[in-house]
């Protein structure tokens, strides 16, 4: 049976159904094509689970931390099976908000697996998509245009393959009966730091190895240096600059132990688990992209500012074209994508401008470049600096450690980057990207009003530091 439509999306994850929404408002007629279950890997392997993992994580910790409040407890206990229940209603909740958005928008669903075919019978150019439904029936879908949002899958560590069991990648690691007494997490980037986080939260001894001089190593380096020492201090042992040696991997009665080296010195480690956290690539494989003209770069999907390939009626966002790699990313490129295949106007789309968050604790926010890059850009580089443990709200909270620092422009004033750690920065890291997308500049922000108590002061603060006019120090 052949289905044709307007516009087809291989792939219903985030990216994949934000631009089938877009799409629908646009009047097209969309065909969604998704193997697995609608909102991919951030709803069900990701960002989702694995947040709601991180808030059971900071709740606990606050529960032991709660005499510093005034508030004794007794008899607290984690019950990790309902901490996983839990996750597990988030993720069903939001997975049925989605599902109720694709008929809300009269999008037409098909569960299967697709693959892009070659010119045909069906259609004379490349860009249909043959589906191999669940019922093994076939199903050919023929559009206008063709969106392709096939995500990513974690990064595997040759002679350090995930066995569900001892070696986990994230996906087997969201998917614990129970907690492991210790684990070794390689890889310092952001969902390494995030498991470190979490789980010397629920009181697993934290290993974390990084090949890079620091953790986080696209961050700026005083906020890297200041979350290294605030995970130091909460237990978790720090290696930089130290590479494991899979081929000294052993399984043992008690877990996993392997080499760590750093320069001339090794150290043999040992836990019970051992997680790979070492990036993330690409789904372009199996999906018939050979059948096309698109051109690859790098293990990636090449693609145009209005993400196009290099079949202009074929276009692909999210994971499979690399970059930032992250949700929000994805779904801005989806509704870009759409509106220039509908012919809207499109805005500049600068990767650089994408907020980039990490839920550890405290979290770590960012947008714009790093002080370090701004200067490597050519930039004559001021900079203001405020600490949280001036704010009062901060104070009461019981979360003073941290900071917000701003890059700018000494000549014209332009704000370069905004870097952030401290409590709920991810929610604060909004008026700042605001800020850069409007090109205020940071006398600008200062000037507006902050309510008094509120951790968003912290803003106007760091801003006014810029020309050495903030009050607070």
């Amino acid at each position: 049976m052949t289905i044709s439509c307007d516009v087809a999306i291989l792939g219903g994850g985030t990216g994949g159904y934000v631009a089938a929404i877009r799409a629908a408002q646009l009047g097209k007629y969309v065909v969604v094509i998704e193997m697995d279950k609608l909102g991919g890997t951030c709803l069900h392997r990701g960002c989702i689970p694995s947040k709601s993992l991180l808030r059971s994580a900071e709740v606990y910790a606050e529960i032991n931390e709660s005499e510093s409040y005034g508030i004794e407890t007794s008899g607290v206990q984690l019950v990790f099976p309902k901490v996983q229940k839990r996750k597990e209603a988030v993720v069903e909740q939001l997975h049925q908000g989605v599902q109720y958005l694709m008929r809300k928008n009269k999008i037409q669903v098909l569960k299967g697996k697709g693959r892009v075919t070659g010119p045909s019978i069906f259609s004379p150019r490349s860009g249909a998509v043959a589906v191999e439904l669940e019922d093994g029936e076939m199903e050919t879908v023929v559009s206008n245009h063709l969106i392709i949002a096939t995500g990513s899958r974690p990064r595997v560590l040759p002679g350090l393959e995930p066995d569900g069991k001892i070696i986990l990648s994230s996906d087997e690691a969201l998917t614990l009966d129970e907690l492991p007494s210790s684990i070794i997490i390689v890889g310092g980037g952001v969902i390494g730091v995030e498991w470190a986080s979490m789980l010397v939260d629920f009181g697993v001894q934290v290993t974390v190895v990084e090949a890079a001089g620091q953790l986080l190593p696209q961050e700026d380096e005083e906020v890297a240096k200041e979350l290294q020492r605030l995970l130091k201090k909460r237990g978790v042992k720090v290696l930089t600059e130290t590479i494991v040696d899979a081929a000294t991997c052993k399984i043992t009665e008690n877990g996993i132990s392997i080499d760590a080296r750093k320069g001339e010195q090794t150290q043999s480690l040992s836990a019970e688990k051992l997680l790979v956290s070492v990036g993330r690539v690409a789904n372009i494989e199996n999906i018939g992209l050979e059948n096309t003209d698109i051109r690859f770069d790098k293990g990636i999907i090449a693609v145009n500012a209005s993400m196009q390939t290099a079949e202009p009626h074929i276009y692909a966002i999210g994971d499979c074209i690399g970059g930032l790699q992250l949700a929000h990313a994805a779904s801005h490129e989806g509704i870009m994508a759409v509106n220039h295949l509908s012919g809207e106007k499109l805005h500049p789309y600068h990767t650089h401008l994408v907020p980039r968050c990490v839920y550890t604790r405290p979290e770590v926010a960012s947008v714009g470049h790093t002080e370090k890059e701004a200067k490597a850009l050519g930039h004559d580089v001021v900079t203001g600096k405020f600490p949280f443990s001036a704010i009062g709200k901060a104070i009461v909270y019981g979360q003073k450690d941290g900071f917000v620092k701003v890059v700018a422009d000494r000549s014209s004033g332009d704000i370069l980057g905004v870097q952030m750690i401290g409590p709920h920065v991810t929610d604060l890291i909004g008026e700042a990207a605001l800020a850069q997308l409007l090109d205020a500049t940071p006398w600008e922000v200062g000037e507006a009003i902050h309510a008094h108590p509120t951790l968003s002061e912290i803003i106007g603060e760091a801003m006014l530091a810029v020309d050495r006019r903030s009050i607070g120090i």
